[in-house]
């Protein structure tokens, strides 16, 4: 299943675990694909080097995590919508990324995305979401 992983539900993932550490670790054993761009890779790195001056000892395996991303995911070149959609502007690149990848399920704890769902056909799930309804549905 290929989604769209906002910032925040990767970071919290890789640096707290927890539901979202679920759907990192889906992706480590190749149940979920990541669809990435340029733009989503350099918030990951910028965040995840932020997140690294409170949580020094998390950072090294959250390198490790973007280096494998960036050889094993596909990365796509998103043009930019053609106005703002989301009320954070910074939030677009997620839904530019989702429309041209044709990929329909952004996950997100982003209230800003999540009022968004349904847009252009893309559904914004919670961490907590995508969870119970795609990676324990499979596992029943």
């Amino acid at each position: 299943m290929r989604v769209i992983l906002d910032t925040n539900a990767l970071v919290s993932g890789v640096f707290f675990g927890g539901v979202p550490g679920q759907i990192v670790d889906a992706w480590t054993r190749d149940r979920v694909s990541l669809v990435l761009t340029p733009e989503i890779l350099e918030e990951y790195a910028r965040v995840g080097r932020e997140m690294s001056v409170r949580y020094p000892d998390g950072y090294e395996f959250f390198a490790r995590i973007l280096d494998v991303l960036t050889l094993h995911s596909p990365i796509l070149n998103a043009p930019p919508l053609a106005a703002p959609v989301c009320a954070d502007p910074d939030d677009d690149k997620f839904l530019a990324a989702a429309v041209a990848s044709g990929v329909q399920l952004l996950i997100s704890g982003d209230q800003h995305l999540l009022t968004l769902s349904g847009w252009h056909g893309i559904a914004v799930r919670t961490p907590r979401q995508f969870v119970q309804a795609h990676l324990r549905a499979a596992d029943s």
